[in-house]
């Protein structure tokens, strides 16, 4: 058994869990600035108010599984994005903050805000991720198993440009769960959102994978030398038919296809990234095997994380499926 191959998958799971629960209340706060109605901003914000802090632990465990797992990675990877991970970190507690604050402002103009540092926080902490990401792909220096790079290489044309389409596909994932949380004028207003925002994430898309290709030769070679060209094509095909049907389903009035059929967008997106990185955790020259802690570790992780994992899914469905149904002026979670 690959103890190794199994904690990656692990961590790859934990990363995607993250982005896709954090992405979507990350997004409403994107949104925020072009909700008027105040009464239609309480709503947006109860509908995420019992999840938002338990959609983080997903962070938690992916930076904690990263360090125990795969501590090279870790001792590279830190360095090397300081800055951005540093202000992700500050942009969400600050987002939290704002969160909590609002409902305990009684003056308007504080309301306001509040609401400001919302939308400042949520989009700092967006676009940190994104440049993160952006940093990663297209590769980290490293010489004697130690990050190697300059303080500022981590921002760049691309990881500026990989920042912008996550916040972009956040916004897309914020406006799909309040079509299908939320009612009447707010439900409208994201629609018209979410549909100009699945425009703007395809573009985004294209020019993301294609940029990425050159960014480093393996990407290149995984993708276009046969078979695996074979093998991989339908994975564009079928992005291409998701956005066709994305756009069908918020032009046809339904509220749930929009928001699985988005998380189903990342999904393939992410799949594409793990497979052009595979078998390397910090690319160009690092990969799982040599990151990895020994086996008797990874072992006894394991049993930990067979407890742990179910039973943060477990919690996690729960409260979904307790908070379940639409939101509306008579829900107060503060």
């Amino acid at each position: 058994m690959d103890y190794v191959l199994i904690w990656a998958g692990l961590m790859a799971f934990a990363v995607f869990a993250y982005v896709v629960l954090d992405g979507f209340d990350l997004g409403i706060a994107l949104l925020f600035p072009f909700i008027e109605d105040q009464q239609d901003k309480a709503n947006a914000m109860n509908s995420i108010a019992p999840f938002w802090d338990g959609n983080e632990t997903w962070l938690v465990l992916g930076g904690g599984g990263l360090y125990a797992t795969f501590p090279l990675a870790f001792a590279i990877i830190m360095p090397a994005l300081y800055v951005p991970l540093v202000i992700m970190l500050l942009a969400l507690i600050f987002r939290g903050v704002a969160f909590e604050f609002r409902w305990r402002t009684q003056s308007e103009r504080g309301r306001k805000r509040w609401d400001l540092g919302f939308t400042l926080g949520s989009l700092l902490a967006a676009l940190a991720q994104g440049i993160a990401l952006g940093a990663l792909v297209q590769g980290i220096e490293v010489a004697d198993r130690a990050y190697a790079g300059g303080w500022w290489d981590w921002l760049t044309p691309f990881s500026l440009t990989t920042g912008i389409a996550v916040v972009i596909g956040y916004a897309l994932l914020g406006a799909c769960w309040l079509i299908y949380k939320t009612e009447h004028r707010l439900q409208r207003l994201c629609r018209q959102a979410a549909f100009q925002l699945t425009l703007a994430l395809g573009f985004m898309i294209a020019v993301v994978s294609v940029w990425m290709l050159f960014k480093q030769d393996p990407y290149m070679r995984r993708w276009f030398d046969y078979p695996n060209y074979l093998y991989l094509s339908p994975v564009p095909v079928i992005t291409v038919v998701l956005g066709i049907y994305l756009l069908k389903a918020i032009k046809s009035g339904r509220e749930l296809a929009p928001f699985l059929t988005t998380i189903a967008l990342f999904a393939l997106s992410y799949f594409g990234l793990c497979i052009s990185f595979y078998p390397q955790i910090v690319p160009p020259s690092i990969s799982i095997w040599q990151a990895a802690s020994p086996e008797s570790s990874l072992k006894f992780l394991l049993v930990g994380s067979a407890i742990l994992i179910p039973t943060i899914l477990v919690y996690t469905g729960y409260s979904y499926w307790v908070f379940r149904g639409k939101v509306n002026s008579e829900d107060q979670y503060h």
